[in-house]
């Protein structure tokens, strides 16, 4: 079914939502606006429930159908939190906030599912209830997991859980999902170093951990190259590299950082016993101390079968056959997400945002005119499963 006038008369009004949250931008779980922003107007749209403060900062509101009384319950998805990016749009609603942003569309995702929740809080043409979820700290904070943690799935009842995210350079109206792992585990890792430091013209009298920092750095790509399946993906990044104050000494230590992501649960045991075997084995080599600290962080995003071809099967009842992937190719970054996923059965799609910049791009905006898809999605997705 295409976009119905229903929907698209909330077009309007959701763009000013979303404007409005993207002009306030708030980081992690501090987002005291946001969450206020969104459960003032769950109240006004007459939701039976509207909950405040799960997993510290969380909004979840319910809405209960008009049909015959049902116990099925789904839950529906959507982050708030903006980045610690300076935005560089110049748009009229920009952020008016320095040094936040909301750079990977979270404004767009919240006004989509308050979109739906005032559809069908209007309508309630469906039986059973629908769960509206409203998360803080995505953004490497784990927000999905402190709202489990408090209970979430449990205290509402919820049975099937959906999500969706934004993505630039996929046509507006077009949507893409694929079945098992579609986002990956996203690990950090710690390297620290410590050698003997000295003067910078008799490096035989030292140890110089930087000179071992640099050997660790290249032998951790053969991880990748050289020990995992070709056909298995996986991700070992250096991203900082730490040392040294001045050129005229050999510095007493050296830190390196990083992050590992892959998609299977065994690369990902892998991946951690070979990061710390190479960095020692380097260093014992090189006579320098190494300590190797990993941090595990969000798993792996795996959408379960039977509800990945239902929310198929919605996408396409908007936007067509053509307009829908069913076999999108894995994506390496991370959504905690994941944690729901793991607790219920459920499905993750990605929709298109356009020709825009790409996520956490001080330069990216959401595009407005997915917004109707969106809300129709969610709509679409509460009144086909709880038809009846």
């Amino acid at each position: 079914m295409p976009i119905t006038p229903a929907i698209q008369d909330l077009a309007a009004d959701a763009q000013s939502w979303r404007r409005d949250i993207h002009r306030h931008p708030e980081l992690l779980y501090d987002v005291p606006r946001t969450a206020a922003f969104v459960a003032e107007r769950l109240e006004a749209f007459g939701c039976d429930e509207v909950a405040t403060g799960i997993g510290r900062s969380g909004v979840v509101g319910i809405i209960r159908g008009r049909g015959a009384a049902s116990a099925r319950t789904i839950g529906l998805r959507a982050d708030m939190d903006a980045l610690p990016i300076h935005e560089t749009t110049n748009l009229a609603y920009q952020s008016a906030n320095p040094g936040k942003m909301h750079a990977c569309g979270h404004d767009g995702h919240t006004a989509m599912l308050l979109g739906a929740a005032r559809y069908l809080s209007q309508s309630r043409d469906f039986s059973g209830t629908a769960v509206v979820i409203f998360q803080p700290a995505e953004e490497g904070g784990g927000g999905g997991k402190a709202m489990l943690d408090d209970g979430l799935m449990e205290r509402f009842g919820i049975q099937q859980v959906y999500g969706m995210h934004n993505w630039p350079k996929l046509p507006v109206g077009a949507f893409a999902i694929r079945k098992g792992p579609f986002l990956a585990a996203a690990d950090r890792f710690t390297i620290d170093i410590e050698g003997r430091g000295g003067h910078a013209a008799q490096p035989h009298l030292g140890v110089d951990p930087i000179a071992a920092g640099a050997q660790i750095v290249s032998a951790l790509q053969t991880i990748v190259a050289r020990n995992v399946d070709p056909l298995d993906s996986c991700v070992v990044s250096v991203t900082c590299f730490h040392a040294g104050d001045t050129d005229n000494v050999i510095p007493q230590t050296a830190q390196l950082r990083g992050t590992t992501r892959t998609l299977a649960s065994k690369t990902r045991d892998f991946a951690e016993k070979r990061i710390a075997e190479i960095a020692k084995g380097v260093g014992a080599a090189l006579n320098v101390n190494v300590e190797v600290h990993y941090k595990r962080g969000y798993p792996p995003t795996v959408n379960h079968p039977e509800q990945t071809d239902f929310a198929a099967s919605i996408a396409r009842k908007i936007s067509g056959d053509d307009q829908v992937s069913t076999n999108a190719p894995p994506e390496m970054g991370a959504e905690d997400f994941s944690y729901m996923l793991e607790a219920r059965p459920g499905a993750f799609i990605l929709i298109g945002n356009g020709d825009s910049a790409r996520l956490h791009n001080p330069a990216y905006d959401f595009n407005d005119a997915a917004l109707p898809y969106g809300m129709s999605y969610w709509a679409q997705l509460v009144e086909t499963a709880l038809a009846g």
